[in-house]
C-alpha cells in the first residue's frame, strides 16, 4: 500500500510539472561575463606536451534558447564560447607544426566553441526544474606557437559529442535560485564543461530577467584532436544576464 501511494504521488508530481512546460513557444537570450584563469599544456600529437605561462583574462558567452510544447521534438539551444589566452614559454626546446622553437616564444591558446544543444524538459515547475539531452561542441579555435621570427599553426576544429544536464532550485515568491549546468564528452570524456551558481529573477508582464552569478570550469583534455594534444583548462567566475520572452 504505501509502495502505491509513493509511487502515485512520484506520479502525479511528474503529471503536474509536465502541465508546466511551454504552452507557446519561448525564447531565452543570455550573455555571461567569465573572468577565467587559464593553465594547461599542448603539443603535436605524439610530442610531448608543452606547459605555458598563462595570465587571467575576460572570456565570454552568448546563447539563444528555443523551447516549444511539441511532444517529443527536443528543445534547442545554441550557445557561442569565445576563449582564447596568450601564455609564454623562456626556455623553450621543442618541435611544433615541423618547426623547432627555442629560447623565448608565445603560445596563443584559442579554444572557442559552439554548443548545439537538443533537449527536453523533465521537470518544470515552480520549485525545482531538469532538462536532459545531448549536445554538440564544435570547436573553432587554433593553437599557435611564436618566437621572434617565425609563427606557426594549427586549427583546432574537430567536435565532441556530449551529455547535457541543467537543473534550477528555485524559492517560490523570493525569485532566488540555484543553478547548474554540466556537459561531458562521451567520444572525448576527460573533456567537461560545467557551471554552478546562484540567480535572481525579475517577473514581467511579458518579459522575465534573471541576473546569476557563480563559477564555470572548462576542461579540454584530449590525446588525438585535430592532430593535436592539450591538456587545458579554464575556470573561474562569471556574472551574467537572462532575458526570457
Amino acid at each position: 500500500m504505501k509502495k502505491t501511494l509513493l509511487a502515485s504521488a512520484v506520479l502525479g508530481f511528474c503529471m503536474a510539472s509536465s502541465a508546466q512546460a511551454a504552452t507557446v513557444v519561448g525564447f531565452t537570450i543570455g550573455g555571461d561575463y567569465w573572468r577565467a584563469d587559464t593553465s594547461g599544456t599542448f603539443a603535436d600529437k605524439g610530442q610531448p606536451q608543452q606547459t605555458f605561462d598563462y595570465s587571467s583574462s575576460a572570456q565570454g558567452s552568448y546563447w539563444i534558447a528555443v523551447e516549444h510544447p511539441l511532444p517529443f521534438v527536443p528543445n534547442i539551444k545554441i550557445r557561442e564560447n569565445s576563449l582564447d589566452q596568450k601564455g609564454g614559454m623562456s626556455d623553450a626546446d621543442f618541435n611544433f607544426n615541423g618547426h623547432d622553437f627555442k629560447g623565448n616564444v608565445t603560445a596563443y591558446t584559442d579554444l572557442s566553441n559552439t554548443d548545439f544543444v537538443l533537449y527536453y524538459e523533465i521537470l518544470d515547475n515552480d520549485i525545482v526544474s531538469l532538462d536532459l539531452g545531448a549536445a554538440y561542441k564544435l570547436m573553432n579555435g587554433s593553437l599557435r606557437v611564436q618566437d621572434p621570427g617565425h609563427p606557426e599553426e594549427k586549427d583546432v576544429d574537430s567536435g565532441i559529442v556530449m551529455g547535457y544536464a541543467s537543473t534550477h532550485v528555485g524559492m517560490p515568491g523570493l525569485g532566488l535560485y540555484g543553478f547548474a549546468d554540466l556537459m561531458q564528452g562521451v567520444n572525448e570524456s576527460s573533456v567537461h564543461d560545467y557551471a554552478i551558481g546562484l540567480g535572481w529573477q525579475f517577473d514581467g508582464l511579458a518579459v522575465d530577467t534573471r541576473v546569476r552569478v557563480g563559477y564555470r570550469e572548462f576542461l579540454f583534455d584530449v590525446s588525438n584532436f585535430s592532430g593535436v594534444s592539450a591538456d587545458t583548462k579554464f575556470k573561474g567566475y562569471f556574472a551574467g544576464v537572462e532575458i526570457n520572452f
